[in-house]
């Protein structure tokens, strides 16, 4: 199968380190296999959209150098494509209402509660999925095995809120299966959510791409450094500076006499000296607030 990665950002923000982090680590393992990278964008929940967030992430991207292949998918644009699946769990099953509130449920293992069905007149109802007892197993390629027991720790979990927005979880399913998806690279932010989509993937009866979790950078406090948290935006114009702190952060070693190259062969050689092995087999790593990185610069 031919090697087919992507970049999955949400429009909350402008590019920052952190999602730096992830599309030149999803770009770099994609060229270096002499595979596509694609980028989606994840805007399925449009109220946490910011306007316009989207044409600057992806200028970011073109400014840095790492240009995608084919199009550009939008979440927001597949609400069709999504209510079909539903449709099809429904019918097989699979998928019950339920009017229980999210302080009721918070932090807590679903208890199956309206399995056998929701409180008349509760109002509107959430879909939860029917999980079973069967531990759901993958070999992360950088964090290795990992074994979750969905009924164990999440319970029946929900892929259509009750303010009818699709989950993350299912889209993400759907979009990786229809474009292809061969691997999936993405920070350990998101590993707690790779049971469920392999879950997903097994009862749709879809194929399972490999999984790669990267480090994720977090400040002193512990704090990832993300749009929520105000991680100040990329500066293009000094991007040759972050793509070699990303290098770096992402345990590639990148030699000194690089320093002076610009982005273009930053990249080049990012691509022929990309070593999946490399990255730390970490959760997280300290970095130093993005306001404040100490970033290569041109020796003089």
């Amino acid at each position: 199968m031919d090697y087919r990665g992507r970049f999955a950002p949400s429009p909350s923000g402008p590019l920052h380190f952190g999602s730096l982090i992830a599309a030149l680590a999803g770009y770099l393992q994609a060229r270096a296999r002499r595979g596509k990278w694609l980028v989606r964008i994840e805007d399925i929940d449009l109220p946490r959209a910011m306007t316009g967030a989207d044409k600057i992430i992806l200028q970011t991207l073109e400014k840095l150098g790492l240009c995608w292949d084919e199009e550009v998918i939008y979440q927001s644009r597949r609400h069709e494509r999504y209510a079909g699946i539903l449709a099809q769990l429904r019918q097989d099953g699979h998928l019950y209402p339920c009017s229980c509130s999210r302080g009721q449920t918070a932090g807590r293992v679903y208890s199956g509660k309206c399995r056998n069905g929701a409180a008349p007149n509760a109002g509107p109802a959430a879909l939860r999925i029917r999980v079973s007892d069967q531990p759901v197993r993958f070999v992360d390629q950088i964090q290795g095995p990992c074994s979750e027991r969905l009924d164990a720790t999440l319970g029946d979990f929900i892929i259509k809120r009750a303010d009818r927005i699709i989950s993350y979880n299912l889209a993400v399913v759907i979009d990786d299966a229809d474009q292809r998806i061969s691997e999936v690279t993405r920070g350990t932010d998101l590993i707690g959510t790779t049971a469920r989509q392999i879950f997903l993937q097994q009862t749709l009866g879809l194929a399972t791409p490999a999984y790669a979790h990267f480090p994720v950078a977090v400040d002193a406090a512990g704090n990832k450094l993300s749009k929520q948290n105000r991680a100040p935006a990329i500066d293009a114009g000094r991007g040759r500076e972050w793509l070699l702190a990303a290098l770096d952060f992402l345990g590639q070693d990148p030699p000194v006499a690089l320093h002076a190259a610009e982005s273009a062969e930053i990249i080049r050689w990012g691509v022929e000296n990309w070593r999946l092995a490399r990255i730390p087999r970490r959760r997280t790593i300290h970095y130093p607030p993005a306001q404040a990185l100490t970033l290569p610069q041109r020796p003089a």
